[in-house]
């Protein structure tokens, strides 16, 4: 029987977002994205200082902070043509390194993980035979016995206490869950470790960065670290030597946990992997720059229409006008006065809203399009650009994911499964450990570049008289992030930020064409629509942020949340 239902929030995101879907023999026919806030920050910045502008940006979320700082400065160079020192290339680099390392490791355990493992499942687990397969599997040293049976007791004490906390809410039971209680207690072990290196990774944010979230030390035209080998005040090899050490701890879990962690779903569940494709136009942009222009980075990036990855297009440079021109933001179906579709230069943030209707306006996020089409973006977007383009990490670490998918599904999956609610998963764990390496060769090129006496780390910026025009994107974890600003004598004209889960959440475009999220959801199983468990579970493959596709707005400025303490 036909019927409808919402989804409001969805939880386990940064954010508030709202899902409608109408569902049919037991499947999700059409879907509907709403963004339930209004982001502010364009409007806020007018009239300010450019230099002033990652400093209000990376405060559109509480999580995504780096990313908007990074992508900030990076738009008023390139509007300013500005080459940065390499040691300050080098800084972000590792930075925007560690955050996405930290950021993925939340995202696939402590986001999504319980859309596929029934903790309650798990206290039934026999902890040796879970410990058995998972030595077979990894040679992870925390597997042990001991290890689990501590980890059943904790979760049998939060049943007995009555105080489920993390746990509580969840669809336990579910028929779609399908894992064994051993593999169940496993990956909730894993669950409670990957807080311990999720932390470790963002120390590496905090000591470079000053603090975390939020971090200090950017500028447009480099960074503020002031390097000296010899000062305690100062970056110097006592805190390299830190860094050294946070890396080395975090690596393991990287490859002998995640990776196999995110095999083991796969194979498992393998019945999902055709499932939650969507939009198939993957857009992502290289990064990692390894030069003081911005031209030679460590990850490609590009576009491929129709998931044909033998017809992907590289964008090269930070200047690249193939990226510059082809980017456009559509407000037919959106909270916002007009119904435009505009390049972002020439955009305006004027919310104007009306009551939610499905066939007119139902969302404040605005619906972003590349060459006129939805495009996806995230790790799986990059993982494909980067496989299409040989980049050999990449291909490794697919190929890698990919046979132990197939040896625990006991069939050959290849790099087409990746088109799937799964394969975003995999492609974020591949993502994972491809960036791992690039952190490794960042730190080392700055510890070498320090040897050599390098200590520059800032180029002043000068702004001109007139009007100038710039943009600025990085690969952030949840994929293409693009700033775009005007520069009016020396003040903000204008500025738009297109996130990553613009493009992904963005309702219907100009010509009525579903965002990736609503596209994705369409065919995806629904058992009992009362527990929507299966809707989660694609929606969630994004790694929604709906503060940074939108943000909050009372023009009433009345009371909306009042909160006491005990």
């Amino acid at each position: 029987m036909a019927r409808t239902i919402t989804i409001d929030p969805v939880t386990r995101i940064e954010g508030h977002l709202r899902i409608d879907c109408d569902i049919d023999n037991g499947h999700v026919t059409e879907a509907w994205s709403s963004g339930q806030m209004w982001r502010g920050i364009e409007t806020i910045l007018q009239g300010r200082d450019p230099r002033d502008a990652w400093l209000f940006t990376q405060r559109i979320c509480g999580v995504c902070t780096t990313v908007h700082a990074i992508a900030s400065v990076r738009t008023v160079e390139n509007a300013l043509n500005m080459e940065i020192p390499l040691n300050a290339q080098y800084i972000r680099n590792i930075i925007i390194a560690a955050h996405a390392i930290h950021d993925h490791i939340v995202h696939f355990y402590h986001l999504s993980a319980l859309d596929w493992v029934d903790i309650v499942s798990a206290l039934s687990a026999d902890p040796q035979a879970a410990s058995k397969l998972a030595q077979s599997l990894s040679p992870w040293p925390n597997n042990g016995v001991q290890e689990f049976k501590a980890v059943q007791d904790r979760l049998a004490g939060f049943v007995q206490s009555g105080q489920l906390g993390i746990f509580a809410n969840g669809y336990w039971g579910h028929p779609a869950m399908k894992l064994p209680p051993e593999v169940n207690l496993i990956a909730a072990a894993h669950y409670l470790e990957a807080f311990e290196f999720q932390r470790k990774a963002n120390q590496i944010v905090s000591i470079l960065g000053n603090k975390t979230p939020h971090i200090q030390n950017l500028a447009v035209g480099g960074v503020t670290n002031a390097i000296n080998p010899d000062n305690q005040s100062t970056l110097n090899m006592e805190r390299l030597a830190y860094i050294k050490t946070l890396m080395g701890e975090v690596e393991g879990f990287i490859r002998d946990v995640f990776l196999v962690d995110i095999a083991v779903i796969g194979g498992l569940y393998a019945d999902w992997l055709p499932y939650g494709a969507g939009v198939t136009n993957y857009l992502s942009v290289p990064d990692f720059p390894m030069d003081t222009k911005g031209t030679e980075f460590l990850i490609p990036g590009g576009y491929i229409p129709g998931g044909d990855i033998t017809k992907f297009k590289a964008i090269t440079s930070f200047n690249d006008p193939y990226f510059e021109d082809n980017v456009k933001e559509s407000i037919k179906h959106s909270w916002y006065d007009g119904k435009w579709n505009r390049h972002p230069y020439k955009e305006d943030t004027t919310p104007k809203y009306s009551d939610f209707d499905r066939k007119k306006e139902y969302s404040w996020v605005k619906s972003p399009n590349f060459l006129n089409k939805p495009a996806q973006v995230g790790p799986l977007a990059n993982v494909l650009s980067m496989y299409a383009a040989g980049h050999e990490p990449t291909r490794y670490y697919t190929n890698l994911a990919l046979e132990k998918v197939s040896a625990i599904a006991k069939t050959q999956v290849g790099v087409d499964i990746l088109h799937s609610t799964l394969g975003r998963h995999v492609a974020r764990c591949v993502r994972t450990n491809v960036i791992y390496d690039i952190l490794k060769e960042n730190y080392n090129a700055l510890v070498t570049n320090i040897a050599k006496g390098d200590f520059d780390t800032f180029n002043p910026p000068t702004f001109p008289k007139g009007e100038q025009t710039g943009f600025g994107f990085h690969e952030a974890p949840r994929g293409t992030l693009s700033h775009w600003i005007v520069i009016a004598d020396g003040k903000i004209k204008n500025y738009q930020c297109i996130v990553p889960s613009t493009w992904n959440a963005g309702p219907r475009n100009h010509k009525n064409k579903p965002g990736p999220y609503e596209a994705a959801l369409v065919g995806n199983p629904v058992a009992n629509p009362e527990q929507p468990l299966e809707v989660l579970r694609t929606i969630h493959s994004f790694d929604p942020c709906l503060s940074c596709a939108i943000h909050l707005h009372n023009n009433s400025k009345e009371n909306i949340v009042r909160v006491s303490t005990w």
